[in-house]
């Protein structure tokens, strides 16, 4: 648990923030000295065929220790951390053995952990926390997950008793800009299925996500003196709003759980002549899925026959599918996961993704890509939370998937 702890504390601390805006791969040239730094201790750890790409993707081999002819499995991470908090100067705190308290992340702006608001804290009585000081995210995501699989693939080097196949490792930038498998070559990274280690809780288990679309609108306004405006102005920003009103408000993220999609609405700019909007449309199932891009067109459609060709221009683009269907014809992958849990004393908990993972556009290049927790909580936000245990089980199920694809 110390070189669980050490190991993950030395990588939050490193800046690797990605950015949404960027014209660059990757988006932020700050991760590329991480990815160096992560190579070269994978060399030291003693993993050969380390490489770092131009585009900062790290991969490396840990070579089978058994003559026996077994599937190339792959561990996935990425090391970005996400732009919708600050990742810069990432000051980590640890609650050795949580009592169920209130933790004060920052009192000076009465940043407070509290059960009451994240009552999935009192699973983790009596174990170690680590936490932000309440001015930045941590980056558990997915900075655990790089060192469950860093981890478990030293202990593997140290424990040559434990018999096992080739294993491929990859730690990939920009996965929290959508960008994370851009130039993952699945060929060349050579494995027959693999895994991310990018979940949430313990015991998370997940080959279902989101259908995603991204959707940009301009409206095109007819700006007039107000006084002068009867019968002659058209204000982009009202107009963008019935637009908003017009998506049904039950479809909403804050009104949505489980399978359920929703419109979201990420940006809204703009004065009477010209407003740009941004919306993400999500779904589990593809013709619901379809249905949501339909409705954004058709509510276009109608706001342009309203108020002449042009008013609105719709840009909408796919980003990624449901990995399930990819991953069900292999399903004996998930199995797999699902019993080195059990086996470590973990209890799997099999649900689907909403929101999706540099394994579902994997899944979608040929290489099927399941899911497996990292362990954090209250991700994105100064919030977030990291059990050091479950960081632990992370890497205990790693060695077990291990062991258990020797026995195919």
């Amino acid at each position: 648990m110390e070189q669980v702890l050490d190991r993950f504390l030395r990588y939050t601390r490193v800046y690797t923030t990605s950015d949404h805006n960027s014209q660059t791969y990757p988006s932020t040239e700050r991760q590329i000295p991480f990815a160096d730094q992560l190579a070269e201790e994978l060399r030291s750890i003693g993993l050969t065929e380390v490489e770092r790409d131009q585009y900062g993707n790290v991969t490396a081999t840990l070579e089978a220790n058994t003559e026996k002819k077994l599937p190339v499995i792959g561990f996935i991470a990425h090391m970005d951390t996400s732009p919708d908090y600050s990742g810069e100067n990432v000051n980590p705190q640890i609650i050795k053995a949580y009592q169920g308290q209130d933790i004060v992340l920052n009192a000076s702006t009465n940043t407070v952990l509290s059960p009451k608001d994240f009552p999935a804290l009192l699973k983790y009585v009596g174990q170690d926390l680590v936490t932000t000081d309440g001015t930045t995210l941590l980056g558990a995501d997915d900075k655990a997950g790089i060192t469950e699989i860093f981890t478990a693939m030293e202990y593997l080097i140290q424990h040559p008793e434990i018999k096992h196949g080739k294993i491929r490792v990859c730690i990939t930038p920009d996965e929290e800009v959508g960008q994370g498998t851009k130039y993952f070559d699945v060929a060349k990274f050579g494995a027959d299925f693999a895994y991310t280690l990018d979940g949430g809780e313990i015991g998370e288990l997940e080959y279902e996500n989101f259908n995603a679309a991204g959707a940009k609108i301009t409206v095109k306004g007819r700006s007039v003196h107000p006084g002068y405006a009867k019968n002659a102005m058209i204000n982009s920003a009202l107009v963008a709003i019935q637009i908003v009103q017009m998506l049904p408000p039950d479809q909403r993220p804050e009104h949505t759980n489980g399978y359920e999609g929703f419109f979201h609405l990420t940006s809204f700019e703009g004065n009477i002549s010209e407003t740009k909007l941004e919306f993400i449309i999500r779904d589990h199932d593809l013709t619901k899925f379809e249905a949501k891009k339909n409705l954004m067109r058709e509510i276009c459609n109608l706001v342009n026959l309203r108020y002449g060709l042009g008013t609105v221009i719709l840009n909408m683009k796919d980003q990624y599918y449901n990995m399930k269907q990819k991953v069900e014809p292999v399903k004996y992958i998930v199995d797999i996961a699902e019993q080195a849990m059990h086996d470590v004393g973990v209890t799997p908990k099999v649900k689907a993704i909403r929101g999706g993972t540099d394994g579902a556009q994997l899944s979608w290049k040929g290489l099927p890509c399941p899911n497996i927790f990292a362990g954090g909580h209250n991700f994105h936000g100064p919030y977030e939370y990291v059990p050091v245990q479950s960081m632990q089980k992370a890497v205990e199920v790693i060695v077990r998937i291990a062991e258990l694809v020797t026995k195919l």
